[in-house]
C-alpha cells in the first residue's frame, strides 16, 4: 500500500515536468517570433531615420536654394556641407596611402 502513493507522485512529477516542458518549448518559440519582431521593427526604425534624415538635409538644401531660409538653418546647411567636405577629404586622402 505504501507504493502506490509514490507511484502516484511519481506520475503527478512526470506529469507536471512534462506540462513544463511543453510550456517551456512554446514560450521558447514565443521569444524567438519575437525576437526576430524586434529585430525587423529595428531594422524598420533605422530605415526610417535614415529617410528622415535625408528628406532634413533636401528641405534645409530646398531652402536654403529658394532664399526662404533663415540663419540658423543656413548655418546648419553649412555645417553640413563643411562636415560632407571633411569627409570626402579624409575619404581621398585614405585612398591615397
Amino acid at each position: 500500500m505504501h507504493m502506490i502513493p509514490t507511484v502516484e507522485h511519481i506520475a503527478r512529477l512526470a506529469s507536471k515536468v512534462a506540462r513544463l516542458v511543453k510550456d517551456f518549448k512554446s514560450l521558447e518559440k514565443e521569444n524567438d517570433k519575437l525576437k526576430q519582431e524586434l529585430q525587423q521593427k529595428s531594422a524598420e526604425g533605422d530605415l526610417l531615420r535614415d529617410r528622415c534624415r535625408v528628406m532634413e538635409q533636401q528641405l534645409n538644401l530646398l531652402l536654403a536654394t529658394s532664399g526662404q531660409s533663415n540663419d540658423s538653418s543656413r548655418r546648419d546647411l553649412e555645417k553640413q556641407l563643411n562636415h560632407y567636405i571633411k569627409e570626402i577629404d579624409r575619404c581621398i586622402s585614405l585612398l591615397g596611402e
